[in-house]
């Protein structure tokens, strides 16, 4: 049976950027990242339709670490899978993918405390730390309803996520049905060859055209040197999106009628743009459909492309038939209706032999299950680029397993103190609503609530205590766990299997013979502090801690982080169980974290430290991915 530290789930944007920083941040930890698919890059090697792109800018899109040297602002699908796959590469990650590898099955056990990862090919590997980066679209298929007369109609009918390489829609007449990211995308593309296309929608949506190019980013870069441009680029876009998407959510009628006035200047007809662009919904309900330079609004004023509002009530032979009575006649539909969403890559996740329902958990601090050992997650924010708070997730994971290793603990578990009693992902899109009882919820309040507030995060994320509302058992003295390969670590983040385990108490001295009483020996002078960063003795003890960090800036372009960082005054410096559950603890559930006291101590939930200088391990703040 194989074992890694750490088996990262996916190989797509947050995958590769999870193991760039595991490889910074924690060089002498062994992972492997399990990808189901042949190829890197996740979601954008899987959708290959016409236009396919990005609906984000790359300045943020892409990685802190590795800017975005690109001409375009938008990129395309190609463009993107290449980016990813060169990350991969120059980082040295690509080795460590194992293709082909689709994870079914992941079970933790609390008396080795270790997950066992089991693939479809029925490989089953061992880690201490599992973090699924698998996104949340299922892959195996989009979401489809269910029309009357699919077997009449003559035509194709496909679905953009399962594109066929051998459709030719030159000279053709297209519907596509549907009005989201994926069909304002696509019929557009579509326009170029196509004899014309109709978009078919139910209900509008709110549409923002964007220049394919950034001018702030251009002037930049004839100006500034690469690094500097970058952050004046990526800056200048997280600034604004968080201004738009603010205004949008605390002055909805201004930023609607911005959104019909811009149309208007495109289309030059109120009635048509309030017909079809209209949409009943207040702007970031749900997410905005980003069109680049208007090629949407284009398409239609050069009338290569029409807009209907109705409902599609059956397919016939020669079209779709609309509950108006109206027949629209096609070659190719499309059927653009969303996609379907499914937590950690749709693997079933069990804790000591019980299967944990992830739809009745909470999330912590949008990245942890409660009641999940050694576990994360990896989303993205729903008002901003996906990176963004990826990497965020990334470097925290990476704090908290820091904190483990150099207090000598096995395990880390999010211990509720909520119930939640919200939607984790905050849209009221269709695919979101149509699948949130599989997700888990969320509290209202920190550490059970993800914000979406980048620059919050960002500036708060550094000080958040990595122990708080957490439950933390020890390694035992005698460790069982598998043994990884040898690789030179900095000796300030030890691998998690290169952690002593703290020494035994030494035996109490023999009771001396009877006979006058000597004379008092002097005090013995202080012991000198323990050499190693991990030595019991100087685990719990505060006087071990480094001096409080000063508040970080808001770096926009972050060097690569140094893993060598002292621990901050506040982190609490606690006394933990075995990691054995022990006698009248239910199986899956840890035992308790107990104060620094004396090991007699009663043992009670580690108390939770409010965010603050010093708070945790970590000392950098970036605005990036």
């Amino acid at each position: 049976m194989t074992h890694f530290d750490v088996i990262i789930i996916g190989a797509g944007l947050s995958g590769i950027g999870a193991a760039w920083r595991l490889g910074q941040q924690r060089p002498g930890d062994t992972y492997t990242i399990l990808e189901a698919r042949d190829a890197t890059g996740g979601t954008w090697d899987l959708f290959r339709y016409p236009g396919v792109r990005s609906d984000s800018d790359m300045f943020t899109l892409s990685y802190p670490f590795r800017p975005w040297r690109g001409p375009g602002s938008l990129a395309t699908g190609d463009e993107i899978r290449r980016y990813i796959r060169d990350t991969a590469d120059e980082a040295g990650i690509t080795p460590h993918i194992r293709f082909g590898a689709q994870v079914v099955q992941a079970d933790w056990s609390s008396e080795s405390a270790l997950w066992s990862v089991h693939t479809a090919k029925g490989e089953v590997l061992t880690c201490r730390f599992l973090y699924s980066c698998t996104g949340y679209y299922r892959y195996d298929q989009g979401y489809q309803p269910d029309f009357p007369g699919v077997g009449d109609f003559r035509g194709r009918f496909v679905h953009p996520q399962s594109w066929p390489d051998d459709l030719d829609h030159r000279g053709r007449r297209i519907v596509v049905i549907g009005s989201g990211a994926t069909a304002v995308t696509l019929v557009p593309a579509l326009a170029e060859k196509a004899a014309h296309v109709t978009m078919l929608q139910r209900s509008p949506s709110y549409i923002a055209p964007l220049p394919d190019r950034d001018a702030v980013a251009d002037l930049a870069r004839r100006v500034l040197p690469p690094a500097a441009a970058s952050r004046v680029a990526r800056g200048k876009n997280i600034v604004l999106t968080s201004f738009f998407y603010q205004l949008a959510r605390r002055r909805p009628d201004m930023m609607r009628r911005a959104l019909r006035k811009i149309a208007i200047g495109y289309l030059k007809d109120p009635a048509y743009v309030d017909e079809h662009f209209k949409p009943a919904y207040d702007p970031w309900d749900q997410r905005l459909c980003v069109v680049p330079n208007g090629d949407l609004y284009r398409s239609i004023a050069e009338g290569r492309v029409s807009v209907v509002t109705d409902h599609a009530e059956a397919l016939v032979p020669e079209g779709i038939r609309l509950r108006s009575g109206r027949v629209l006649e096609a070659d190719v539909i499309v059927s653009a209706t969303g996609l379907r969403l499914q937590p950690l890559g749709g693997v079933d996740v069990t804790v000591d032999g019980a299967s944990m329902r992830i739809g009745e958990r909470v999330a912590y601090r949008g990245l942890m299950v409660s009641g999940v050992p050694n576990f994360a997650f990896c989303v993205g924010y729903s008002n901003a680029s996906w990176t963004l708070r990826a990497d965020l997730s990334h470097r925290y994971v990476m704090r908290l397993l820091n904190h483990m290793s150099r207090h000598g603990l096995a395990t880390a578990t999010p211990s509720p103190t909520v119930v939640g009693d919200q939607p984790l992902l905050d849209l009221t899109s269709g695919y979101v609503l149509r699948s949130l009882d599989q997700f888990p919820k969320q509290g209202a309040h920190d550490p059970w609530h993800m914000r979406q507030n980048y620059l919050l995060d960002a500036l708060t994320a550094p000080f958040t205590d990595v122990t708080r509302s957490m439950t933390f058992t020890r390694r035992p003295s005698t460790s069982t766990f598998p043994s990884t390969r040898s690789v030179a670590a900095r000796p300030s983040t030890p691998s998690m299997s290169q952690v002593p385990a703290p020494a035994p108490a030494p035996a109490p001295a023999p009771a001396p013979a009877p006979g006058p009483a000597p004379a008092p020996a002097p005090a013995p002078a202080p012991a000198p502090a323990p050499a190693h960063p991990l030595a019991p003795s100087a685990m719990l003890m505060p006087s071990d801690s480094a001096q409080p960090p000063t508040p970080p800036e808001l770096e926009l372009l972050p060097t690569p982080l140094n893993s060598a960082q002292p621990l901050a005054p506040s982190d609490q410096q606690v006394a933990v169980q075995p990691s054995a559950v022990a006698p009248g603890i239910a199986p899956g559930v840890a035992p308790a974290v107990a104060p620094a006291v004396a090991p007699a101590a009663p043992s009670v939930p580690s108390p939770p430290e409010g965010p603050g200088p010093g708070s945790g391990d970590g000392r950098e703040t970036e605005v990036g991915s």
